[in-house]
This record gives structure tokens, sequence and C-alpha cells, in this order.
């Protein structure tokens, strides 16, 4: 089971009802009505592939490494080579990580506070995202202080103010209009003052002006740099999985821009193309922190490979 509890992996078998209906089942069929693996077997698992948003270049990369495995493994009957299968999707979801530890909210004791930016353009629930990540980490314990960033998006701040409130945690916010570097500056000052363990610094999707959104972002992160040098120490990215393939060109601005640590894919109980996640941790080599699969306070769970897989196959 992982980092997870039992109510943590329900949850997120549950959200990935579509796209084990898109992709597992599909699959399923498949192997119980082919009787040899043979160039039309694959031809048409790659269709279903791509149908679940898997991506043109994941999918033929996936479909290489299986004909190579039957030809090694001299595997016949293509019930065997469901096994092979979820063996090569769990390795895709783990190599964007260092090591073997999948737990998001394993923090460095010697880095308090912990400042984490949360980015992402407006409409894939980066502000929700914001709120559920100080519920769940003020439920293991840490004290959590929120920076409403967003100083742009009109009832921003009433939103997270209302989240803040649900997750039992403090906030700091201006007016709005206002620079969203000073918001980050006071948050993490007062952050420091308070000896709270985790920042989370809420920020811009879209801006009213003419600057530059990635610049904006970038000067957010200087502001913080001045208080503490090392930090940010993580810069994770929201990507909503119902959008699909354009979630990469997204992640790619992004990550170019600023140097993305790690992603929250949310909106996964939404789409039947959750396959997706394995295009993102195949391409951009970013590992997956958590995902969300509902819109309660409690569905934002942390992303662990063998679990996800499990709960992706099981029936």
């Amino acid at each position: 089971m992982g980092i997870l509890d039992k109510i943590g992996f329900q949850k997120i078998k549950d959200g990935l009802t579509k796209t084990r209906n898109n992709l597992i089942d599909k699959i399923s069929n498949l192997l119980n009505t082919s009787r040899t693996i043979d160039e039309r077997f694959f031809t048409d698992l790659e269709e279903i592939l791509i149908g679940a948003d898997v991506g043109v270049w994941m999918t033929s990369e996936l479909i290489s490494k299986l004909k190579e495995r039957v030809k090694i493994e001299k595997l016949t009957q293509p019930e065997e080579l469901k096994f092979a299968l979820k063996d090569e999707l769990e390795k895709i979801l783990k190599s964007p990580f260092d090591s073997q530890n999948f737990d998001p909210f394993s923090i460095p004791e010697d880095r308090k506070p912990f400042v984490i930016m949360i980015v992402g353009v407006n409409g894939v629930g980066k502000t929700t995202t914001v709120g559920k990540l100080a519920y769940n980490f003020k439920s293991r314990g840490k004290k959590v202080l929120i920076g409403a960033g967003d100083t742009f998006r009109a009832a921003a701040n009433e939103q997270l103010e209302i989240w803040a409130k649900r997750a039992g945690v403090d906030i700091i916010q201006q007016q709005k209009g206002s620079d969203p570097g000073a918001v980050a500056f006071d948050t993490v000052k007062s952050a420091l003052a308070r000896d709270i363990d985790i920042v989370l610094i809420d920020t811009a999707g879209r801006l009213h002006t003419k600057t530059n959104l990635m610049e904006e972002l970038k000067k957010v992160k200087r502001v913080i740099q001045k208080l503490i040098p090392r930090a940010p120490d993580e810069i994770w990215l929201v990507l909503d999985a119902t959008i699909g393939q354009n979630s990469i060109q997204q992640a790619r601005q992004f990550h170019q821009a600023l140097g993305i640590t790690g992603l929250i894919i949310t909106k996964l109980d939404g789409t039947a193309k959750g396959g997706v996640v394995f295009a993102i941790a195949n391409e951009l080599k970013i590992p997956v922190k958590f995902i969300g699969v509902g819109e309660n306070i409690d569905d934002l769970q942390p992303f662990d490979p063998e679990s996800f897989i499990n709960a992706l196959f099981e029936k």
C-alpha cells in the first residue's frame, strides 16, 4: 500500500474509474479476445493507449518495449502480456524519482520553514489545491502558513481564505492588485518569526497587466530568496488532467522558466484520459507529488506509483 492507507487507496481507485473503463477494461477485453500476440494485436493495443491519452510517442515506446519482452521472455499468450504491461507502466511512473521515497510529506528537518511555491494557469484548481495541501500538512502535525499571492484574479483571496479556514491554518493576504512579491515576502518573513514548518505560496495563473506571467513568477521567486537564499525549496506545478496532452506543453513552459520540482495532477476523477499521467511522467521526467481525485478537502492524495498502478488495474 506504500504511503497510502486503505481509505486513500480506495479514493484513488474510485477516482480512476473513468480511466479504468477506458484503458484497462479495453485492454483486458483485447487480451481475452485475442488468440495470439501478433501485429494486429499490437495495432489494437496501440489504438487503446492513444485513446486514453497516453500519447503517440509514449505509446510507440511502450509497444516497442512490449515486443522486446515478448521475444526475450518467449511470451505466447496475450494474457501473459498484461503483467509485462503493468510492469512497464510502473517503471515509467517511477523513473522521475531519485529514490524509492515517494512521500511528498517527507520534509528535511534542517529546512524550516520549508517554502513551496504553487504555480499553474487559471482553471486547473491551483488555489483549491493550496487549501488541500495546507489541510494535508496540518493533519500531519505541521504548522502551516499560506501566502495569498494570486492578487490579480477576482475573488482569489476570498476563495483561499475559505480553504484556509477549512484547513485550520493562517493566511497572509493583501488587497486585490497588490504586488505578489510583497505578499510572498511578508509570508516568509512571518513564517521565520513564528517558527512555521511549511509555507505555501499561491501564485497568479494569468495577469491583467502587461507583465509577462513567467517574469512575474520569477520575481516572486527572487523576493523569497532575499529572506531564504535556498528557497523556494519546492516549486510544484498544478496540471488539469482533463486537458490531456496540452498539459505537457504547459509544463514545459513553466519548467523552462522556473525549474519545476514536482507536479500535482488534478481532476483525474473527471476524465477517461488519465493515461496522460504516463505521458507526463515519461516526457517531462518530473515526479508527480499529488493527484486530485475529487472535490473534497481530503481528495488530494499523495502519489505513489505502485499504488496508482494497482488502483488502475484492480477491479
